[in-house]
């Protein structure tokens, strides 16, 4: 018996190898190979798609828009080159909103992040109720801007807001804070700050929470200050973070157009006027299309220049973990 079953051992098999060809993987039912390569692809074609149609082909035509003379005294398009960038360049107007947005920039850019470092260091402290300040801090960014537009608007009229009023009582006259072209301006970056601030605090909370705790313990014990921690571990540590948020302040301070467009209209004479809302003026009260494509294309640009510089002088000093 056992001889027996050593011959049928050494005996050649008469089966058929197993085979992995497209012909094979179709009987057992199985997607050919192709498909598993392609799935991943498969799955973010949707987003791809709608990158594509409501992100990448809107830029190219409102690049190719900003090459032609398009308004209603014309019936189709005019091709006319580089004439709308010309026209912006040598405009005064152009060059006073590009100024009011870089103020506008300047101004809330470093006092939003910094508060919200400020506030998310506060916060990150074991202390009674810190889920109730977190709220409170972050409670305006909830609001849509037009709200805060309006509330801020109040606040700030002459005669009876609140800010005029307790500034009354410590003994400053009256301000037109909308009306007057000295103040305009930093009503609106009163209320971006006071939109923003929240915003960059929940972000800045979120990195400071995923910092290692046995650093500060280490820092603690070799008798390092409170401030030499924040210096020496936090701030370096948490640069990642204050980097994203320092380039979506920027991207926001560009794209302010609810609290002009609510509380000042660009006036007075101009003195609040800011590139998106000066866009939004050329293209649907002046209906000139070809010239405000070519006013979205040099804030793209601009935008884009900003973004490179911080990534420039920024992006060395960040520590990645």
């Amino acid at each position: 018996m056992t001889q027996e079953l050593a011959d049928m051992q050494r005996a050649p098999s008469n089966r058929m190898p197993a085979r992995s060809g497209p012909q094979a993987r179709r009987r057992q039912g199985l997607p050919p190979r192709w498909f598993g390569a392609l799935r991943p692809y498969l799955y973010i074609l949707p987003t791809f798609v709608f990158l594509i149609a409501f992100t990448y082909v809107p830029i190219v035509r409102s690049v190719w828009m900003s090459l032609h003379e398009s308004h209603v005294a014309l019936a189709r398009p005019v091709f006319v080159g580089l004439d709308n960038y010309r026209y912006a360049f040598s405009e005064p107007l152009f060059w006073k909103v590009l100024r009011n947005n870089l103020l506008y920039a300047v101004a809330t850019i470093p006092t939003s992040v910094g508060l919200g470092l400020f506030f998310a260091v506060l916060v990150n402290r074991p202390i009674r109720a810190a889920g109730l300040y977190r709220s409170a801090l972050f409670y305006p960014t909830v609001l849509p801007m037009a709200a805060a537009s309006m509330l801020w608007l109040w606040m700030l009229t002459p005669g009876y807001g609140l800010v005029n009023h307790y500034l009354g009582r410590l003994g400053f006259p009256d301000i037109e804070w909308t009306g007057d072209p000295r103040y305009a301006m930093w009503a609106l970056v009163i209320v971006g700050i006071w939109k923003y601030t929240g915003y960059y605090m929940v972000l800045l909370l979120a990195g400071l929470q995923a910092l290692p705790s046995d650093l500060y313990e280490a820092a603690a014990i070799e008798g390092a200050s409170p401030w030499q921690q924040f210096w020496k571990i936090t701030f370096p540590l948490l640069s990642p973070t204050t980097f994203f948020v320092t380039v979506m302040a920027i991207i926001n301070s560009f794209q302010s157009i609810d609290q002009v467009y609510l509380m000042t209209r660009g006036g007075p004479a101009n003195a609040t006027n800011m590139m998106v809302y000066y866009i939004y003026q050329v293209a649907f009260r002046f209906w000139d299309m070809g010239y405000a494509s070519a006013l979205s294309t040099v804030l793209f640009v601009v935008l884009l220049a900003l973004t490179v510089l911080a990534f420039r002088v920024m992006h060395h000093r960040v520590h990645y973990a």
